[in-house]
């Protein structure tokens, strides 16, 4: 282990890199990815790396690159610089004192942190999480492509290459179109392969009723997020009627959402995303809930690249509870990388990454390709 692990230097970079093709959602329609890069030195010279990728700014959340970076140079570099860097606990608890909400921004922190403690003792972050119960994670392709007919070869060359799961974005459209669309899919890719859909909020409590009851016929693993993230009374309703199951995503950032869906019932499923819950041990946090509760867990994603995707993966690979398998296919999505070797996936999955801290390695020179100027 480096014999000074005291913070010495904490570096924000924003940066923007294309989607490959346009990715609709019911709030917005993505063309690009906003990224804050959180590079954290120690005295003795070890570097780790943290990410928070924001949807097109403060749409999907409240935050978006730029709070990022003017929330972590001005709020949380100053203090953070001195400390030692092996107390992610303690920091990550003094970080949110000093800085209420701001997950997105604090998460990019810690996974900095664990990336070097990770590096420090030379071992994948997941065996500080106490070793991963999984050598690889079901990957979930997410269509969002907006034509039909191209997300109908979307979805056939994706079957081509292995890949078994598919979510469908919905609620962009009314509800007939959606509908549509699913049945169309599911025509496509025939009964083996299973599909999801995600509202991202995007109805009522009576579209969404009526939702799970059209969908039905065409045996949809779950449902995510049919209602505002605020209803979770409309939530834990719609799922008691619906024979399909719900999962609750931005509805469930911290333990206090997981404590708070558990106990109100009938949604038997919780989306885990690091940024959104402030970072590693706010997800695990989560996910033992979500397990003493009977619930399953699924790895979201925001369309990490491969650095942000390997933090989110070491969770996947530790969290017993995560039944339901990941999205985690930034790297896939987005038109370039910033580590040398990207994240690797084989047979419709993502495999385990097993290398020191968070197991990629940052290509500084390839990320000053999409640094913001």
């Amino acid at each position: 282990m480096p014999s000074d692990l005291t913070i010495a230097d904490v570096r924000v970079s924003l940066a923007d890199i294309p989607v490959k093709r346009p990715h609709h959602m019911s709030f917005t329609t993505l063309h690009e990815m906003n990224f804050a890069f959180v590079r954290i030195e120690t005295r003795g010279g070890l570097v780790g790396w943290g990410e928070a990728a924001c949807l097109g700014g403060p749409t999907w959340s409240e935050e978006s690159a730029e709070s990022v970076q003017v929330v972590l140079e001005r709020y949380v570099a100053p203090w953070l610089v001195g400390r030692d860097a092996t107390g992610i606990e303690p920091l990550r608890l003094e970080m949110g004192r000093r800085v209420q909400g701001n997950p997105f921004a604090r998460a990019a922190v810690e996974m900095a942190l664990w990336d070097l403690n990770g590096k420090a003792l030379g071992v994948p972050v997941h065996r500080l999480l106490g070793g991963r119960v999984r050598d690889r994670v079901p990957l979930s392709w997410s269509l969002a492509v907006g034509s039909p007919e191209a997300e109908l070869e979307e979805a056939r060359e994706k079957v081509a290459l292995g890949h078994r799961i598919f979510k469908i974005k919905t609620a962009a459209h009314p509800l007939a179109v959606d509908v549509e669309r699913v049945r169309r899919i599911r025509e496509t890719v025939g009964p083996a392969v299973a599909l999801r859909v995600d509202a991202n909020q995007g109805w009522d409590r009576p579209t969404a009723l009526a939702a799970v009851r059209a969908l039905e016929p065409y045996g949809l693993d779950f449902v995510e997020q049919p209602v505002p993230k605020w209803d979770l009374d409309g939530m834990a309703e719609i799922a008691r009627q619906s024979r399909i199951p719900i999962m609750a995503d931005e509805s469930c950032g911290s333990e206090h959402d997981a404590f708070a869906i558990a106990r109100l019932g009938g949604v038997s499923i919780l989306a885990l995303k690091l940024t959104k819950s402030a970072g590693i041990l706010g997800t695990m946090a989560i996910a033992r809930i979500a397990q003493a509760a009977g619930m399953g867990c699924y790895v979201g994603c925001m369309i990490e690249t491969s650095l942000g995707t390997a933090a989110y993966l070491h969770v996947a690979l530790a969290a017993a509870p995560v039944t339901w398998g990941c999205e985690l296919f930034g790297p896939l999505l987005l038109q370039g990388d910033v580590v040398r070797r990207p994240a690797q996936y084989a047979d419709g999955a993502i495999l385990a990454l097993d290398g020191p801290g968070l197991g990629v390695d940052v290509d500084e020179a390839a990320l000053k390709e999409w640094i913001r100027h």
